[in-house]
């Protein structure tokens, strides 16, 4: 069995299903291991930056490890990309595996497996690692959309904790028509909607339908001459969220120029606070893409990432707002 410290606190990523289902499992790990309930925390990626770390000790999971997470009795449990490996931490780390799998992994070690569990985590996995050829894919990003649409906390309070009640839920009828019927609509719209932002990336504005699923369905069908595919969400706040996909890897060097991060075809920023509104941010990413396009040397690069002060964020988010 995998010897885990006992943690102060669990932290998770607050934006997609993946975090989801890990946070709630790493709290049903510590209740087994240590007879305890451990607060949980979630976070989207630019509050998660600026978190203060005064534990010491803690589970991490659905963030890519970083030097600020090295410390003792810290345990890191992720699949994203990372530079080094820690000295003081425990990370465990597989880029094929989802956060989720990876902690239900170190559950069913600990005898919590079921097959209701089996089956969520599969769900979790095909969605969050885009595993288009798999047979639930449509499924699994239903699933996704749950925490898309309802989000972190509501779905969590919904459900009462208890992961296996997620399986089957009747809100997934009202995902699957929403899929059926929004996104031909959607993907017709958005097809004709692209705007460049530099010779290999476009803004695809969107209207209806599951973003993922008809941004996927652009770059499936080479539907535009762009390699990478950018979408804007406005919250509430102002705050503008860029999400970028592609099919060959390039979404993550975009999405590291403008001081963001993620998977190699998923990645994402925070746009700055000056830019609140999304023809804004159309004309922000213009100026920035464009000589990281054209002039990919470091200088230019450099250059680049200086004229701006994005944060790092990696999940699927809904665009919307103008």
């Amino acid at each position: 069995m995998t010897e885990l410290p006992k943690p102060e606190v669990i932290l998770t990523h607050e934006s997609d299903l993946d975090g989801f289902v890990a946070g709630l499992l790493l709290q049903r790990l510590a209740r087994r291991r240590f007879d305890l309930h451990v607060r949980l925390e979630a976070y989207h990626n630019h509050n998660w930056r600026q978190r203060n770390m005064p534990e010491r000790s803690a589970w991490i999971t659905d963030f890519a490890y970083e030097s600020r997470l090295d410390r003792p009795n810290w345990v890191i449990i992720d699949h994203h990309p990372h530079e080094a490996d820690p000295e003081r931490a425990r990370l465990i780390h597989d880029s094929t595996k989802s956060a989720s799998l990876l902690c239900y992994e170190l559950c069913c070690e600990s005898g919590l497996g079921s097959p209701t569990l089996d089956r969520l985590v599969h769900l979790s996995n095909v969605a969050d690692l885009f595993q288009v050829d798999d047979p639930d894919f449509e499924l699994a990003i239903d699933y996704a959309n749950l925490v898309k649409s309802y989000q972190f906390w509501n779905l969590r309070a919904l459900i009462d904790s208890q992961l296996e009640r997620l399986l089957d839920h009747p809100l997934l009828e009202v995902m699957a028509v929403k899929r059926r019927v929004e996104n031909p609509l959607g993907f017709a719209w958005s097809r004709n909607n692209i705007v460049a932002l530099s010779p290999q990336a476009g803004y695809v504005d969107t209207v209806v339908g599951n973003i993922n699923l008809i941004v996927h369905q652009l770059l499936d069908q080479r539907a535009t001459p762009f390699a990478v595919l950018v979408t804007l969400f406005r919250k509430g706040n102002g705050t503008v969220i860029a999400s970028l996909r592609s099919k060959n890897g390039e979404a993550l060097k975009f999405a590291e120029q403008l001081q963001g991060g993620g998977h190699p075809n998923a990645a994402g920023a925070v746009l700055p606070r000056s830019v609140s509104q999304i023809a804004g941010a159309i004309e922000y990413l213009q100026q920035v893409l464009t000589p990281v396009a054209s002039d990919p040397t470091p200088a230019a690069a450099g250059s680049a990432a200086g004229l701006n002060s994005l944060a790092a964020a990696f999940s699927d988010l809904k665009p919307g707002g103008r």
